[in-house]
């Protein structure tokens, strides 16, 4: 297992996509007094060529992972590569004993996500999913605000989160993990549970997927409804067939909390309280939210940490969005078992002044602007 103690941990990064490109490579600047960026993994070659000289290390085809990995010069993957594939690259790391770094989803089933948790257990190394909201001031202060009592009692979470997503992208391959409640209700999900402090215990969801050809494969918009311990109720919208919008609100007996956007990694994030009429906002700037994630999963490793989000919290999501999927093909609300208790809070803010976003190779935008 490569448990580096006081140097940087040698991060690879699996799958050069968009995001991968825009967002994961440029944070390694923010993040260098304790996470370098050592290996890419691609399996475009003028990817491999431009990317490699642009950040100076090497880029592998996806064929030379198992043998980069047992060389002992990696000490983490970031993966960054479609859901479904995402099982796969963790277990060959964790066999390696080395330590993952997992987009969310953690992965496209609830079979799939607990194998990777079980392997990394099981190898003893760290598995973190990759939550960046988990260190991003505005949502963390929401947090705050919310268990503080100004709001009342939280009865009512609901949120909105939109984009229109290209036709051809990977996200409506229903083949690779893709669809609306995966890719962006995840968001709506983990955030009503860290609000809440607690976790549903019954699921509903209604699908459609219009005539649009895009939606062959996933559906178009889904809306999905949360019960929760104490009467609270959790609704979402989470659609790839509407104009971008990204906002959630909770709603207490006195007041209530908006976000709006609330789940960017590219811009501000405007936070509005609303009690007994007595209004206030707040704006918390931009940040580079990954840098962040790589900054603490680094520190995780270095000292023997476990990381908050682990595995199980990704996990946690997966059961939850099943459930929701589960609702619409059979067409009733289904019953839900979970136990989870970390969550995170206002110690975990990290803040890096957001870098220039490079221009992608062979990687469209995922959703028009």
């Amino acid at each position: 297992m490569h448990t580096p103690s006081k140097s940087a941990v040698r991060f690879a990064v699996v799958g050069l996509g968009h995001f991968g490109q825009t967002a994961v490579l440029p944070a390694f600047a923010n993040a260098k007094e304790k996470a370098t960026l050592a290996a890419l993994f691609t399996g475009d070659a003028e990817k491999a060529h431009e990317l490699s000289a642009k950040y100076q290390v090497k880029a592998h085809s996806y064929d030379a992972y198992d043998r980069l990995l047992a060389a002992g010069d990696i000490d983490a993957v970031y993966i960054a590569l479609p859901n479904a594939q995402h099982r796969d690259y963790t277990e060959r790391a964790a066999r390696a004993g080395v330590h993952v770094l997992c987009e969310k989803p953690l992965a496209a089933t609830v079979e799939d996500a607990a194998a990777m948790v079980e392997a990394c257990e099981r190898q003893g190394i760290k598995l973190m999913t990759a939550y960046r909201l988990h260190f991003e001031e505005g949502n963390l202060q929401a947090i705050k605000v919310v268990q503080s009592g100004r709001l009342g009692l939280p009865r009512v979470f609901t949120s909105i989160h939109s984009s229109q997503v290209e036709a051809g992208n990977t996200r409506l391959d229903a083949s690779l993990g893709g669809g609306p409640l995966e890719d962006i209700g995840i968001y709506s999900i983990n955030a009503a549970r860290y609000l809440f402090q607690a976790e549903p215990f019954e699921a509903s969801a209604f699908a459609v997927h219009g005539d649009d050809p895009r939606f062959a494969e996933v559906p178009e918009t889904v809306t999905a409804m949360l019960r929760f311990p104490d009467d609270r109720l959790a609704t979402f919208i989470c659609s790839f067939g509407a104009a971008n919008h990204s906002e959630y609100r909770v709603i207490g007996a006195d007041g209530t909390l908006t976000m709006n956007p609330a789940f960017t990694w590219q811009g501000d994030i405007q936070q509005k309280i609303v009690v007994k009429g007595r209004e206030e906002s707040r704006t918390f700037a931009h940040r580079d939210q990954l840098a962040a994630e790589l900054l603490y999963f680094a520190e995780c490793i270095q000292q023997d940490r476990t990381p908050e989000p682990s595995g199980d919290e990704g996990l946690i999501d997966v059961r939850i969005i099943d459930a929701l999927r589960k609702s619409v093909a059979e067409g009733r609300a289904v019953k839900l078992s979970i136990e989870g208790d970390a969550r995170p809070n206002v110690s975990q803010s990290i803040q890096r002044d957001p870098p220039r976003q490079p221009t992608p190779v062979n990687a469209a935008a995922p959703a028009k602007k």
